[in-house]
């Protein structure tokens, strides 16, 4: 099996050079790179935790096959089992419970509001009443005597009514929901132009709201329930909201609590509303003259609300902080230049936190993930995984047991299980094994550094190489980009492949993936570049990644830089010919959300703000398609409903009305997610008629 796959390999890349021109077979060939990933042996180990044991199941691809193993955590002893059945029958023979673990299935029901449901009601917590909406206003009847019901409000209507989402206090005295000021909400027009049933196409909407729109507006209301009042509460600051939830009682019904987030993400609030008198205090209220990346925060309430968990990144990283019940900070529990990235577990009683965080070890690549545990003190902090790599961590049920399975991009996955208290490794369960590909000349990737566009700061990425590299011969660059501010992007794990770069680079190119300023997972400064700047893109610090990568590999040719992205990569893909034509000469955009005032508004407002302002503008690739040079495709599906295919054609208008020369492919059927063989087999011809100026073969 070993030789037949060195001989496939080496007919793989025996045409694919730069000074022959490339023909149909190259293309196949490099197809069937993607079938080296079945050539790693032993991946990642991912845990199937048996609950309430110490025992978990995992499947493992091995040169015979797949198999499973069952491990006991305590001792860390592993028996095998060639497929799933022998493994649940191995099971059964151990312990009924777990074998039924293998057969488990859960279904879960959800309530919908539509004009066909039965009238959602909500008991309180003593069963002698429930609440419920009718007519958009609040009523309470007794559930076990029907009676007349009681009307708790009147003011609602359809446009301005009381939410279905009541909450009683635990002590069934008080009621909790919001009232909501509703909008008609932006749709989209997308046009079915092939339908398969039927021959004339179908006008289908989407709601969308879109920056700048009228949004609805929900104001948290109280009712005493013993008095069959409401309870005034003061709202005004709450009325200039992106959003407002209610996240529940206190168990000892003093108060309940909600989350509010401003227009415009520059301010977020967790309020407390109590009881008797409506008194709002805020537990936390974080404030930025930029913006707050609301979808990263974090909270866990202590002790019934005596305390709080808090993330926050006000002193320029994103690191824990204790709160008390009053708002003020009772000590921050990280510290230091370096990340939390999110909070797996806190074990209350012992007062201890479990979390991943990254960029502490000063010769590390500062996106690796590790697994730590500190003391809510801010004492006793420990990274249970020590190695210099990538840590995908699952705990056992009872948080006793670690499986740690760690790679880089450059280092194949070793997992261990390990002890929590510690991270004292009890036994190896698997180091993969990638000899099949070595032999046959793969290309492992290569993790790259370099000075940003400040001189200081370290800009991570990764180098991909084709299989019959050469370093003597020349190859262009294409970088692969999404600079979505929300996260970091270049993986840090290991792959062998990569479904949307490995063909490409077979056919004679050098990709690169790089994490430029304007992402997320680093510090609050290199994070903010971003705001009200999406042009920005990290675009200085790549290119003097790009450049610094070549002077140190001279067969990089610079002179020859490609780009190519989907979605907001596909912004930042045009956006590169506009903003940066000097150095990259050639870009593939799909589903690009080329103007942000076009694109979903949960995204594009928490990076470029609130109101509209010219900034918009300033980033918008449709005012600046004047500006092209260099050779420019265009993809896009007609039923995208992620970021409106209108952005893609708005972009067309504006290079036609200026004379640019480029090329588009719009396609039927086809939605947000492209990266199928016909588009991907049009981004290789692309790329090797306007970077390697050959023809590309016939299909």
């Amino acid at each position: 099996m070993k030789k037949n796959l060195i001989i496939l390999l080496l007919g793989l890349v025996s045409s694919t050079t730069l000074e022959a021109q490339l023909t149909k077979a190259d293309y196949q060939r490099a197809d069937t790179i993607l079938k080296l990933e079945n050539r790693v042996y032993s991946p990642g180990v991912r845990p199937n935790w048996l609950r309430d044991s110490h025992y978990f199941w995992y499947q493992n691809r091995e040169p015979g096959g797949t198999v499973y193993y069952l491990v006991n955590a305590e001792t860390g002893r592993k028996e095998k089992a060639a497929d799933k059945k022998s493994l649940a029958a191995f099971l059964k023979g151990k312990n009924k419970f777990l074998a039924e673990e293998l057969t488990k299935e859960q279904n879960t029901n959800e309530w919908r509001n539509d004009d066909n449901a039965k009238l959602r009601t909500v008991a309180s917590p003593d069963s002698l009443w429930e609440a419920y909406i009718q007519d958009n206003n609040v009523y309470v009847r007794e559930r076990k005597e029907p009676r007349k019901p009681v009307a708790l409000t009147t003011d609602g209507t359809q446009g301005y009514r009381y939410s279905d989402r009541l909450i009683w206090s635990p002590d069934s005295r008080k009621l909790a929901t919001v009232k909501v000021r509703d909008v008609q909400e932006r749709r989209i027009p997308l046009l079915e132009s092939r339908p398969a049933t039927q021959v004339q196409p179908i006008l289908q909407w989407r709601d969308y709201a879109k920056p700048g729109d009228v949004i609805p507006v929900s104001l948290p209301v109280l009712f005493d329930w013993t008095t069959r009042k409401q309870i005034p509460l003061d709202t005004d600051l709450y009325r200039n909201q992106f959003d407002l939830y209610l996240t529940g009682w206190r168990d000892d019904s003093r108060a309940f609590t909600f989350e509010f987030n401003q227009r415009g993400h520059q301010r977020y609030i967790v309020g407390e509303v109590n009881a008797l008198n409506g008194k709002i205090t805020h537990l936390a209220d974080e404030q930025s003259p930029t913006f707050i990346h609301y979808y990263q925060c974090y909270r866990k309430d202590l002790n019934d609300g005596q305390e709080m968990l808090w993330i926050s990144e006000r002193d320029g990283w994103r690191h824990l902080y204790l709160l008390g019940n009053d708002g003020q900070v009772k000590r921050q529990i990280t510290q230091g230049e370096w990340v939390v990235r999110n909070v797996d577990y806190v074990d209350e009683p012992n007062r201890v936190i479990y979390f991943n965080a990254s960029g502490f070890n000063p010769d590390e690549d500062p996106y690796h993930l590790h697994y730590c545990r500190i003391n809510m003190d801010g004492t006793g902090f420990k990274d249970l995984t020590p190695e210099p790599a990538n840590h995908q961590v699952t705990a056992s049920a009872d948080r006793k047991y670690l499986v740690d399975a760690y790679s880089r991009a450059d280092m194949p996955y070793t997992s261990v299980l390990r002890r929590s208290t510690d991270g004292s490794v009890i036994t190896q369960l698997e180091k993969s094994d990638i000899s099949e590909l070595t032999a046959a000349g793969w290309q492992i990737p290569e993790v790259f550094h370099a000075k940003g566009r400040d001189g200081k700061t370290d800009i991570w990425g990764k180098i991909l190489r084709p299989t019959n590299f050469d370093a003597s011969k020349s190859y262009p660059v294409v970088e692969m980009i999404y600079a979505g501010p929300h996260d970091s992007h270049v993986e840090k794990y290991f792959r062998a492949t990569d479904h949307l770069c490995s063909r490409l680079v077979e056919l004679g190119f050098i990709v690169v993936k790089i994490d430029g300023m304007g992402t997320s997972n680093r510090s609050k400064a290199f994070h903010d570049v971003c705001w009200k700047n999406l042009k920005d893109a990290g675009f200085p610090d790549r290119i003097a990644w790009i450049k610094a990568a070549a002077k140190q590999y001279p067969y990089m040719d610079i002179d020859r830089v490609g780009i190519y992205g989907w979605s907001a990569g596909g912004q930042n893909a045009m956006a590169a010919l506009l903003f940066h034509n000097d150095f990259y000469k050639a870009a593939v955009a799909l589903c690009g959300c080329h103007d942000n005032r076009m694109d979903k508004i949960w995204w594009n407002e928490q990076w470029m703000g609130y109101p509209i302002d010219e900034s918009y503008s300033a980033s918008s690739n449709v005012d600046n398609a004047w500006r092209l040079k260099g050779k420019l495709l265009l993809i896009n599906g007609e039923l995208d409903d992620n970021v409106d295919p209108a952005s893609t054609l708005q972009v067309v208008s504006e290079l036609m009305k200026a004379n640019k020369n480029f090329d588009q492919l719009y396609l039927p059927g086809k939605g947000h997610s492209l990266g199928g063989a016909f588009e991907m087999h049009k981004i290789h011809d692309f790329f090797v008629e306007s970077l390697l100026g050959q023809e590309a073969p016939e299909w």
